[in-house]
């Protein structure tokens, strides 16, 4: 019999969890989800969400980190007529739709060589690889 993943379960759990709120959100309500990112670590460490939600410019974006990496998911506006690109720097990441710009500044000096960035269906994921301390 093959082992289970120790965090099988508490992953199935999360996924219930998340599908009854979206199920018993109220249609009148203007809440959304941007998306969001599950980080389970090296064994033994606990599985941890960490999100820093925000909206500037009509562009809104999320930060998930754990300790190798910072993701950036954000929604783009659905009328821009260019494509969207992410300015990544050193120490911040910039979405950029036309003339719509959201600037996040970073706590973590960024490997810009080894982070990246996809469009698809209306969302940008931007993937920043923390430069190594030492």
């Amino acid at each position: 019999m093959a082992q289970n993943n120790p965090y099988d379960e508490f992953l199935t759990n999360l996924a219930r969890m998340v599908e009854e709120m979206i199920r018993n959100m109220p249609e009148r309500e203007s809440a959304h989800f941007v998306g969001y990112t599950i980080i389970a670590g090296h064994p033994g460490d606990l599985p941890r969400i960490i999100p820093m939600g925000s909206q500037t410019e009509e562009i809104e974006f999320e930060v998930i980190q754990d300790e190798h990496y910072i993701f950036v998911t954000g929604k783009l506006p659905p009328q821009a007529k260019s494509a969207a690109y992410a300015d990544i720097s050193t120490d911040s990441v910039t979405i950029v739709v036309g003339e719509r710009k959201a600037s996040i500044p970073l706590e973590s000096s960024i490997d810009v060589i080894h982070s990246f960035y996809q469009v698809r269906h209306g969302i940008i994921d931007i993937v920043l690889k923390k430069k190594k301390r030492g």
